[in-house]
């Protein structure tokens, strides 16, 4: 286990130098976001521009919902692929059940609030299902959540007959296109959500669960841990997370493609790896999962202004999931499977 516990409820303090180790790694990511900005302002001095930076920070918001969902699960041990397709099906179900017919919903023309609703809760459904399936029946996380992708983005794009959502309500795009201090709400949430589930990870006992459970399943169940609960209600909250970054994302974009959230999975990993969350589970932080969703999303935002293409730009997040993984081998001391 990555944490010493001494009882389901409690957990010794961390050595000193230990808890520095901890920051330095949280905050490794910081000089590569520096040297970004600083190659950015050389390819275009409007990079460095508050708009640009607004801009990047409402594409994190989105993304670091889905990978706060994601991290949560990793810590635990297991990962869910199927993250992506929930931010695409829920939105678009919310969203069919508010428009009508003619702007390719189901014409049953609900109110806004009920559509907001179904967002959540199709979330939440999904991940109940996923943990029922790998929790309960045992049965592979990385087949079942595969799996699990493929039959979401098949209802969406079935649903929606392969059309963009247009003539959203306001309600809809309300998180991008609302803004406090400057900044869109959907940032605000972020933040939000990330600190909360920051301190819970770090002070509860909730977070010291899903640690010990990442680190040692059967040791956490002999310590009294619930493992199979918490591991269930894990999945359930990055569906419920995972959905709601696709409503900011909705909002960003200002429609719903068919195809939303396609291949987003892979900056999902890139950003936790990169970030320190460990593949094996039992390690990671989200100040690190944070820092790598931001310097994602900078990196992306630097090659749109160099003009580099959508393909090359895949190729390059896969690049930084590598060299992120030869760096956790050397400094970590244990390969990353």
């Amino acid at each position: 286990m990555t944490d010493v516990m001494t009882s389901p409820t409690t957990q010794l303090p961390a050595p000193p130098r230990r808890r520095k180790a901890v920051w330095l790694r949280e905050l490794a990511l910081l000089p590569a976001l520096v040297v970004v900005f600083v190659i950015g302002g050389l390819v275009d001095d409007t990079f460095v521009g508050w708009s640009n930076i607004v801009s990047i920070l409402t594409a994190s918001a989105a993304l670091s919902l889905v990978v706060l969902g994601e991290s949560l699960v990793l810590i635990t041990g297991k990962f869910d692929l199927s993250l992506e397709s929930t931010m695409g099906l829920a939105p678009a179900l919310g969203a069919m059940v508010v428009i009508p017919a003619a702007s390719a919903g189901f014409g049953i023309e609900l109110p806004a609030a009920i559509g907001l609703l179904v967002i959540p809760l199709c979330g939440a459904l999904v991940g109940f299902v996923n943990g029922f399936l790998i929790v309960k029946l045992k049965l592979n996380a990385f087949i079942v959540t595969l799996a699990m992708l493929t039959v979401l983005r098949g209802v969406q794009v079935g649903s929606t007959k392969g059309k963009t959502l247009f003539n959203l309500p306001d309600s809809f795009t309300n998180l991008a296109t609302t803004t406090f201090a400057g900044l869109p709400m959907s940032v605000w949430l972020a933040a939000l959500l990330f600190a909360v589930a920051g301190w819970v990870l770090r002070y509860h006992r909730v977070g010291r669960a899903l640690y010990a459970i990442g680190g040692n399943r059967e040791a956490a169940r002999a310590a009294g841990v619930r493992v199979d609960r918490i591991a269930w209600a894990v999945f359930v909250v990055a569906g419920i997370l995972a959905a709601i970054g696709g409503l900011a994302y909705t909002g960003y974009v200002g429609a719903l493609g068919a195809n939303q959230g396609s291949g987003m999975i892979l900056q999902v990993f890139a950003a936790a790896v990169i970030g320190g969350v460990s593949l094996d589970g039992g390690k990671g932080t989200l100040v690190g999962a944070l820092t790598g969703v931001l310097l994602l999303s900078s990196v992306s935002s630097l090659l749109n202004y160099a003009h580099v293409t959508a393909e090359w730009q895949g190729a390059i997040y896969g690049a930084i999931i590598l060299v992120a993984l030869i760096i956790a081998r050397y400094a970590g001391g244990k390969p990353q499977t």
